[in-house]
C-alpha cells in the first residue's frame, strides 16, 4: 500500500480538519475585513496593515494568505459578491407567484438596502475604477457581471418556463435590470432626497414588469 492510499489514522485525520477548517475562517475574518475596509476608505487609501488591524491577525498571516493588496481586493469582491444578500434571496419563496418574489429580491439584492449591500455596492464601483485601469480587475469584472447577468436570466426563465413570465429579450432584460439597479443605487447611496429604497424599487419594476407581462405590484 502506497502512502498516497494508506487510511489516515482518525486522530491525523481530525486534526487536518480542524487545521483545515481554522485556515477558511480566518480566510474568511480577513475577506470581510477587506471588504468593511475598502468600502469605508476606498481601494486606493487601503494598507494591508489596515485590514490586518480590522481582521485581528498579524500582517505576517495577512501576507500568508494574501500576497498582496491587489490579490485581497480582487478575493474580497468575489467573496461579497457570493455572500451579500444571500439570506434574502436565499429565503424560501411564498407559493403565490414565486419567480415574480424572486425576482424581486434579485433587484434588492443589487441594490444598497443595507448595510451588508451598501458595503457590497461601494465595492463594485471600486472595481468599476479599476477595470478601466487594470486587467485582472477587468477579467474579474468581466466574469462577475457575467455571472449576475446568467443568474438574472435564470430566474426569469424559470419564470417563463412556470408561466408566470411573458416572452421577452432575456439576456436585454437581464441588462436592464443591472442598468437600472446600478443607476437608481448611485442615487440612494449618494443620498438623492428624490430616491428612497422604495421609490427606487417602484421605478426599477415599473419598467421591467411589463416586459415580463406582470401586473402585479414589486413583490415585499
Amino acid at each position: 500500500m502506497s502512502a498516497a492510499t494508506r487510511p489516515v489514522p482518525a486522530t491525523a485525520a481530525g486534526r487536518r480538519a480542524s487545521h483545515e477548517e481554522r485556515t477558511e475562517h480566518t480566510r474568511r475574518v480577513i475577506l470581510l475585513a477587506a471588504c468593511e475596509t475598502i468600502a469605508e476608505v476606498g481601494f486606493e487609501k487601503v494598507r494591508m496593515r489596515m485590514v490586518a488591524e480590522r481582521a485581528g491577525v498579524s500582517s505576517a498571516l495577512l501576507h500568508y494568505h494574501f500576497e498582496n493588496r491587489e490579490k485581497l481586493f480582487l478575493e474580497a469582491l468575489t467573496f461579497s459578491y457570493e455572500h451579500a444578500g444571500v439570506e434574502g434571496y436565499a429565503a424560501e419563496p411564498p407559493a403565490e407567484l414565486p419567480h415574480t418574489w424572486r425576482l424581486g429580491r434579485v433587484i434588492d439584492a443589487c441594490l444598497p438596502i443595507d448595510t451588508e449591500l451598501r458595503r457590497d455596492f461601494l465595492l463594485w464601483q471600486e472595481l468599476h475604477l479599476r477595470a478601466v485601469r487594470d486587467a485582472d480587475s477587468l477579467g474579474v469584472a468581466r466574469d462577475l457581471y457575467g455571472n449576475l447577468r446568467d443568474w438574472i436570466a435564470g430566474v426569469v426563465r424559470d419564470g417563463q418556463a412556470a408561466g408566470e413570465f411573458g416572452p421577452c429579450d432575456v439576456g436585454r432584460l437581464a441588462d436592464l435590470v443591472i442598468a437600472l439597479t446600478n443607476g437608481y443605487g448611485t442615487r440612494i447611496l449618494i443620498g438623492s432626497s428624490a430616491t428612497d429604497v422604495a421609490d427606487a424599487r417602484d421605478q426599477i419594476w415599473s419598467l421591467v414588469a411589463p416586459q415580463l407581462g406582470v401586473t402585479a405590484p414589486f413583490p415585499l
